[in-house]
């Protein structure tokens, strides 16, 4: 999609809508909301009972009439009318005043790089639905390399991959637009699954979603590879709470095996860059960002893989909303080409 810097600067709030978590940026204020994409809702009467991290934390532990809900998924909204209740309560009631009081305000959200008119639509008809006149759409990989702080703008390769909660974006990125991006079906969500199945399947244990935490922090590095991390949860046969001892070596090649899809991705998006690009790749390496990036291990075997220089942003989580809060704000100037002398 073709962005328009002129239209953006126009915009006064830029919106991230993520499978995790929804980030709101306010211009001339910052990033004012930062929250878990989860609300949930009374069954018997339609009432919204939480949003944010109080809706995540009830996740598992509701009775029938209360249903905890993701109205965002992979990027996409699933739920338009519940995602616009979720947004009206995170961005409260100052924010909702100031909405009002312009008439004409704009809005800047980002989708992904593969959203079809129908993903498109839905994210317009969200922002739309809470009085934004006119909304702006951004890829999400253009605006993670901004937040990023990338020269983007500028006739030289950058690389990026994008992991999110549901899916790894990666691309290639050279005069402000995307030379080549492809998107795989794996992100921080299927390492949480791939471990729950590992759980069930190896120790007859089912794992509760915070159980995946502490493996995730052994795998980081948190601990040493030769430690054992203790897991608590229930047994299959019996029912009861049990917890187990496990291996983090064990594990680690079930972590790993997922994540050749998203290697095979940045093979696919190297091969279709001109030899140019990539010989600029080979010196400035790949830019990891997205709520995801601190997978275990992935660092590495991108790194191992590739034989390029691999860079973690400083903030990936908030690099997309951070980059389009730079471009309503007018942070960023287009290059500018002077027409060849006759």
């Amino acid at each position: 999609m073709t962005i328009s810097l002129d239209r953006l600067r126009r915009c006064s709030i830029a919106v991230d809508l993520g499978a995790a978590r929804t980030r709101v940026y306010l211009r001339r204020t910052g990033l004012v909301v930062d929250e878990p994409s989860v609300a949930a809702v009374n069954t018997r009467t339609g009432g919204l009972i939480a949003v944010g991290a109080l809706a995540e934390r009830m996740m598992g532990r509701t009775p029938d009439h209360i249903r905890v809900v993701r109205p965002v998924s992979g990027g996409r909204v699933v739920d338009i009318a519940m995602a616009q209740r979720m947004l009206r309560f995170l961005v409260g009631n100052k924010v909702r005043r100031a909405w009002r009081r312009k008439p004409l305000l704009s809005a800047a959200v980002c989708v992904p790089h593969d959203a079809d008119p129908l993903a498109e639509r839905a994210a317009v008809e969200t922002l739309t639905g809470l009085g934004a006149r006119r909304v702006e759409l951004v890829d999400t990989l253009i605006a993670a390399a901004v937040g990023c702080g990338l020269p983007v703008e500028r006739p030289e390769a950058t690389m990026i991959v994008v992991c999110g909660a549901a899916a790894t974006q990666v691309a290639v990125l050279s005069l402000g637009s995307i030379v080549s991006a492809e998107q795989v079906a794996v992100g921080g969500e299927t390492i949480d699954h791939a471990l729950v199945q590992h759980m069930r399947n190896e120790h007859a244990l089912m794992l509760p979603s915070q159980a995946v935490r502490p493996l995730h922090q052994a795998l980081s590095g948190t601990g040493a590879a030769t430690d054992d991390t203790e897991v608590h949860g229930r047994d299959v046969a019996t029912g009861l709470a049990r917890s187990v001892q496990i291996d983090v070596e064990g594990i680690r090649a079930v972590v790993q095996t997922p994540l050749t899809g998203v290697l095979d991705a940045v093979g696919t998006v190297l091969r279709r860059c001109p030899p140019d690009l990539v010989a600029d790749l080979a010196e400035r390496g790949i830019m990891l960002a997205g709520g995801s990036a601190g997978l275990p291990g992935f660092d590495d075997l991108l790194r191992e893989a590739t034989g390029m220089p691999l860079h973690i942003a400083e903030h990936p989580d908030t690099c997309a909303v951070e980059g389009l809060g730079a471009m309503i704000e007018g942070s960023v100037r287009p290059v500018v080409l002077d027409p060849l002398a006759s």
